[in-house]
């Protein structure tokens, strides 16, 4: 305990701003290594949509992986591919408001087009039922002067909403987690990044 930092490496204060620049040293070390495991952690989490089919015909990581393998079977780039996977990652923690969890999750490591499709495809989606749940189907009108507009409408019709098929052959989880991990280890927009992580990000 020399160094004043105990064992483990552990910062000392009891509160932030008794912090060091020594205890702030320790506990970026300690996210750097943390931070390496994110994409497995989300994958995880994806895993619990496993069976859980809600009343539709396929279970939601089959309407997952059904997404994604149509996509990237259309040459849509990783990132893309991978915002097709995690699209409803958030139904567990966010049934009522699940594409906010998703775009919460992918929002420092995707491009603005790719995080306003993710954020916004469950209004978009809406398009193809609302109707029968007594609500307007073009809610997605509201953003028509919106640049991603198009984005996210292709999305979801191209697909989003065909990909509720039980006779479709999905790539399985395995396949897509080598490009969640390429994506997640390149942040892009973080108030913890420097500026010149950003840059060279």
């Amino acid at each position: 305990m020399a160094d004043g930092h105990g064992a483990g490496g552990q910062a000392q204060f009891r509160e932030m701003m008794e912090g060091t620049k020594e205890d702030w040293e320790i506990i970026s070390e300690h996210s750097r290594i943390f931070n390496k495991g994110l994409a497995k952690r989300v994958l995880d989490h994806l895993r619990l949509l496993d069976g859980d089919f809600g009343g539709f015909p396929v279970d939601r990581l089959e309407h997952s992986l059904q997404t994604a393998t149509r996509a990237h079977r259309d040459g849509r780039d990783e990132e893309y591919v991978v915002c097709a996977l995690l699209h409803d990652i958030g139904d567990t923690l966010g049934s009522m408001n699940h594409p906010d969890v998703a775009a919460a999750i992918l929002k420092p490591f995707v491009s603005e087009e790719n995080l306003w499709m993710v954020a916004n495809h469950g209004v978009f989606q809406g398009y193809y039922f609302f109707e029968h749940l007594g609500l307007d189907r073009n809610m997605r009108d509201q953003f028509k002067d919106n640049p991603h507009f198009q984005r996210c409408a292709e999305f979801c019709h191209k697909y989003d909403q065909k990909a509720f098929d039980p006779e479709y052959q999905s790539e399985p989880l395995e396949f897509f987690e080598p490009m969640v991990e390429r994506v997640f280890s390149k942040p892009k927009n973080s108030i913890y990044l420097r500026k010149t992580e950003e840059a060279s990000a």
